[in-house]
């Protein structure tokens, strides 16, 4: 899934209500809108706010959720193609 250097930009700003996470630009970003998800979202985001790669994510889910890596892999993958597409990753 990737190599070191990869990480949530600073200029965005991760918020959590109620068991729904909220990844909400503050900079100058291209991306105007604000991604919605669930607490897992949110757990990934607190994992990208340091410098990682897919498989040290991956692992982390793995030690916390009880589902098949294999699914949580394909999950992890569509939400790290979300975050490209806002440019919300540095990597």
């Amino acid at each position: 899934m990737g190599a070191y250097g990869m990480k949530l930009k600073p200029d965005f700003v991760l918020q959590q209500v109620d068991g729904a996470s909220f990844l909400v630009p503050v900079g100058g970003e291209a991306f105007g809108g604000i991604l919605r998800g669930n607490a897992t979202l949110g757990f990934i985001l607190e994992l990208l706010r340091e410098d990682t790669d897919g498989e040290a994510v991956l692992d982390a889910m793995c030690a916390r959720y009880d589902a098949p890596r294999d699914q949580m892999g394909e999950d992890l993958a569509e939400i790290l193609c979300k975050l490209r597409q806002v440019g919300a990753l540095e990597e």
